[in-house]
This record gives C-alpha cells, sequence and structure tokens, in this order.
C-alpha cells in the first residue's frame, strides 16, 4: 500500500525521534516495540505493527550501547522492517518473518551509517569547541543540536527513501523470494522469540518476581480484559508490591527499617530502593 501525505510526514517525525533516541536513550523511540507501533499507529496498522514490534523487541533485548561501543542499529531495523511490512500488505506469519529477517540485516548495516555520523559529528565537535573559545553558549549549544539533528536524518533519509518505493516493487521482490528463505526465517523467527524469552525468564527468575510471571499467564486468556484494565491491574500490582515490601512484609519487627534490608536479590533490591 502507499501512503498519504500525513502518514509520510508521521513516519518520518518517528524515524527522526527514533535516529536522536539510538544515541540518547533516554525516551526510548527507538526500541521497537515503540518505533514499530509509531509507525502503525501513522499507517492504519498498529495491531500488525505492534506484533512485529513485539517479536524484534525480544530479539533486541541483549542490544546496547556500552561505551564507544555501539550496538546494531535497532532504530533504523525497527522503522525500516515496519515500513516494509506495511507496504508489502502481507501479514500474516510468513511475512512477519521476513521483515524480522529484513530488520537483522538493516541492523547490521545501520552501524556504517553510524559510522558515518560519528565522524561528521568530529568536524561539528571542533566547531562547538571554537565558540566554546570565543565564550558563545549559544554557538555551543547549536552545534550540539546540529549533531544531534544528524543522528535523527540517519534514520529519516533512509526511511523517506524506502517511502517513495512503490508498493508494488516490495511486493514483487518478497513475492519472488524462494520457498526455503521464507520458511527459514519462519523457523529463525521461532528461535528469537525462544531466546528472548529465555532471557525475559532468566531475569525474572527472582522470588519477588516469579507470582507476576505466572499471574500474567492467569491473566492472558481472559479476552474480555482490554489493554487499559489490563494495565491497571499491572499498576495496582506493582503499587501492592512496593507497598509491601517497603512494610517489610508486615512481619519484621525489627526497627521499621526491614523493608530496606537486602534481600539477596538484586533487582528486589532495585524495587525496594525504587
Amino acid at each position: 500500500m502507499d501512503f498519504n501525505i500525513l502518514a509520510v510526514i508521521l513516519i518520518l517525525i518517528v524515524a527522526f525521534l527514533a535516529g536522536m533516541e539510538g544515541i540518547l536513550d533516554q525516551f526510548q523511540f527507538h526500541q521497537p516495540i515503540i518505533a514499530c507501533s509509531l509507525v502503525g499507529l501513522a499507517t492504519g496498522h498498529m495491531k500488525e505493527c505492534i506484533m512485529l514490534g513485539g517479536a524484534l523487541q525480544l530479539m533486541a533485548l541483549g542490544w546496547a550501547n556500552v561505551g564507544a561501543a555501539v550496538a546494531p542499529d535497532a532504530a533504523l531495523a525497527s522503522v525500516a522492517s515496519a515500513i516494509i511490512f506495511v507496504k508489502a500488505g502481507k501479514f500474516d506469519a510468513a511475512g512477519q518473518n521476513v521483515a524480522i529477517g529484513t530488520a537483522i540485516a538493516l541492523a547490521t548495516a545501520g552501524l556504517v551509517l553510524t559510522m558515518v555520523v560519528r565522524t561528521l559529528s568530529v568536524v561539528i565537535v571542533h566547531q562547538a569547541d571554537r565558540e566554546a573559545e570565543k565564550g558563545n553558549f549559544k554557538g555551543v549549544e547549536l552545534w550540539h543540536m546540529v549533531a544531534l539533528a544528524c543522528q535523527g536524518l540517519r534514520i529519516a533519509i533512509p526511511a523517506l527513501l524506502l517511502l517513495f518505493i512503490p508498493s508494488h516493487v516490495i511486493q514483487h521482490a518478497l513475492n519472488s523470494l524462494p520457498k526455503w528463505f521464507t520458511d527459514g526465517m519462519t523457523i529463525g523467527g521461532g528461535f528469537v522469540v525462544a531466546v528472548g524469552y529465555a532471557m525475559v525468564i532468566n531475569l525474572m527468575a527472582t522470588k519477588e518476581v516469579w507470582p507476576f510471571f505466572f499471574l500474567g499467564f492467569a491473566i492472558a486468556p481472559l479476552n474480555e480484559l482490554t489493554l487499559i484494565a489490563t494495565g491497571i491491574i499491572g499498576v495496582c500490582a506493582a503499587i501492592i508490591y512496593l507497598n509491601v515490601t517497603s512494610n517489610g512484609g508486615g512481619g519484621n519487627s525489627g526497627g521499621g527499617d526491614g523493608g530496606s534490608s537486602a534481600s539477596g536479590d538484586p533487582l528486589g533490591d532495585i524495587l525496594n530502593d525504587y
């Protein structure tokens, strides 16, 4: 499908924000579950893109920027794969797995774009240094904004190019893929999801969090619950947990600071401190 002008503008805004967030890591617009969902909202296919974003998020759980080492580009992978997914018009499992496979390739290619922008940033930093020598704080701030805008354009420009590729070209390219490739992507997508779930379970394997894990399985079959209702249940459960732990579980009479004692579980200690 081809997009109208409003959808194109909204997608470019999402791509620009995702590009900046891929470096800032502040508001998480570059995370697949958010970026894909926003692209779906802009194109009218939010349900399908949320499912794609969820699958990609499980794959990107282990991606993180560590110092100067930048992880595979989740921003480009999320935005570009969502665009291809919607333009292809194949919203079944096979189409989703092909989009995931495309995202993996784009995440690696995005590292090249990151290298180009970071090389350009060296020139921008020197310009900011010159403004700092003059005592021009506005100039320093301006060059910082220019550097950040370059990170946004790093994703927005490829997204714009993808938007102008006719839908029938993308559909023909995906339909021409051999069956062994699409079947392999389906199997690989299943592995990716399984590994992502294993990472989540490994993180949740504590006595404090296991009840919430099983509670989620108990609530999941209730189709009558809306997304808002599920969110309210989650917030209430978190508040109850924090109140119980901050009061020491109601069974500790040792001076009123039982809730702040170490439980032997790092995640539990973080929640207690929070």
